[in-house]
Parts: structure tokens; sequence; C-alpha cells
């Protein structure tokens, strides 16, 4: 494979992607979605290695799904059970790995920068399952094919996204890549969590929920301690998706959440399996869509 194709095939954001190649990874996942046999075997004889750095249970399981859906040899490597606990940096880690002959990796991490680089220096493509506070793109594209499947077309959709924007790697994922198709996008964020790197507009919890998509955030109270949003209670106060408060959405409107859920702080435990949720099928639709990633990586 060229450099220009392994980049190519590469993931490691949505940001410098354009819609129409958003939209084919959509509707491949599409493709995916419909097929009765679990079992697909395009990629047999594919090795890949899951690098997770940080913990991960939807990322690391989905695409390990997605992989054996397609027949690739899937290999799971945790930071705690290696050499990076003996002090070998996270890139010599990568250069191991692709020195064995694998042909993908899908790689997360907290060093912001970190995973560009180290695709720049190995000859094999990579796949962001989360890197920082940077971006989350399989997050988004599952949010994204989630949404499409409700509405149909992004386009003059309004979505409003709530909570730990300054912190959340998904928010920017999703604000870059809904852009590109015509939906408007708001924060809604305590001053303490708003991100002044992101030029999307703010507004009031009240507007919030108003939306056509009200996507809650994780709320990482540990990163704000100090802050008047420091507690859950006066989170789930101010900025929680409550039984009262979601009594205010619009019947057509749909709940979402990256997860993993604080129940009772961003939303209440009520409403996580709520008719209007589509938080566990988000979860479902993360399977297609990383097929269809993995598959454009190594097919």
């Amino acid at each position: 494979m060229t450099t220009t194709a392994m980049k190519q095939r590469s993931l490691l954001g949505l940001k410098d992607l354009d819609a129409a190649e958003i939209e084919s990874i959509l509707d491949r996942a599409a493709y995916w979605e419909q097929q009765a046999v679990k079992l697909n075997p395009v990629l047999q004889g594919k090795f890949v290695a899951n690098m997770f750095f940080e913990n991960s249970t939807r990322t690391r399981f989905s695409f390990e799904m997605a992989q054996k859906r397609l027949g690739a040899e899937v290999m799971n490597f945790a930071a705690a059970a290696s050499s990076v606990e003996k002090g070998e940096s996270i890139y010599d880690t990568v250069k191991t790995l692709e020195s064995m002959g694998i042909d993908a990796g899908v790689i997360r991490l907290k060093p912001i920068g970190m995973l560009a680089e180290i695709a720049e220096n190995v000859k094999v493509p990579l796949i962001n399952a989360g890197d920082g506070n940077n971006e989350h793109p399989t997050q988004a594209l599952l949010d994204l094919y989630t949404m499409r499947k409700q509405f149909g077309s992004l386009k003059g959709l309004n979505v409003s996204i709530i909570g730990d924007i300054q912190h959340s790697r998904v928010a920017r994922s999703n604000l870059w890549a809904l852009r590109k198709f015509g939906a408007n996008v708001n924060f809604c964020a305590p001053d303490s969590m708003r991100a002044s790197d992101l030029d999307a507009s703010y507004i009031s919890m009240d507007e919030a929920i108003r939306a056509d998509v009200v996507m809650m955030l994780r709320v990482q109270l540990e990163r704000h301690a100090g802050s008047v949003m420091n507690s859950a209670e006066a989170y789930r106060e101010g900025y929680g998706l409550t039984i009262e408060r979601a009594k205010q959405l619009a019947s057509h409107a749909i709940i979402m959440h990256p997860a993993p859920v604080n129940r009772d702080v961003e939303i209440d435990s009520e409403l996580v399996e709520h008719p209007q949720s589509r938080i566990f099928p988000q979860m479902s639709n993360g399977v297609p869509i990383r097929m269809a990633v993995m598959e454009r990586a190594l097919s």
C-alpha cells in the first residue's frame, strides 16, 4: 500500500474528512447492518491490533465485534498488562506491533497530538478510537448514523450537545461532522465546562431541550474540583436531563448519550431507556459503523 493510500484508509478524525467520504461510510454501515448473516469474512487473513492505552468498554468491544464479524484475526492490547508499565513509550509499542506484521491498528490514547505523529511514522492504517479531548471519529459516525436513521437527513437538524464540552472529544467530532451536512449545533454547559477553542453558540438549558436531538455528555466532575459544579446534585439541578425537563421535549425529539452514563447526574435513570432515548441503539449502531471503517482500512 502506498503512503498516500494508507493515509486515506486511516481514520484519525472527522474535522478534515469531507461530507462525501463520511456519507460513504454511513452508507456502507447501512449495508452491513442489513446483512442477516453475522460472519462475512471479507477481511480473512488480516491481522488487527486493538491498542487501548485508556480504558474502554463500548468502543473496544464494538471494534472487536466488528473485526470478528468481518473475519479478521484480532489481537487485543491493554496497557496495564504490557511493557508500557515498564516505561515503554506508546510510539515504541505501536512500532513493535507494526514490526510483528499487523495490517491495521485501532488506537486509544490520552496525549493530544501524539496520534498524528505516530501515523506519520507507521506504514499501516490507524483508526482513532479516541485521543485525549481531540476527536472520537467512530463515536461521531455512529451518532450521525443514528440521527440519519431517525430523521432521514441531517440537513437543518437542530442538535444540542449538553455537558462537559471542554473535555469532550465526542462534542468536537460531532460538531465538525454535523456542520458538513448542514445541521445546526449548539452547546449548553456551565461556564467552567465550556471550550474556548470551539466556535459554536452556547444556549440555555431551556433552549437546549427544544432541539431535535438532545445529546447529553458524561460529566467528568473529577476534572472540576473547586468549581460551582463539582457536585452531582448541583450539576443535575442545573444541567441534567431530569424527568421534569424531559416533559418539554418535542414529540419527535430523541435523547442521545455516548456513554458511559452517570445515571441521575446528567440524565435521570428512568430516561435512559425512555421511548425517545436512542442510547442503547447508538451502541448497536457502533458495530456496523466500525465494520465499515475496518473494511475501508483493510480491503
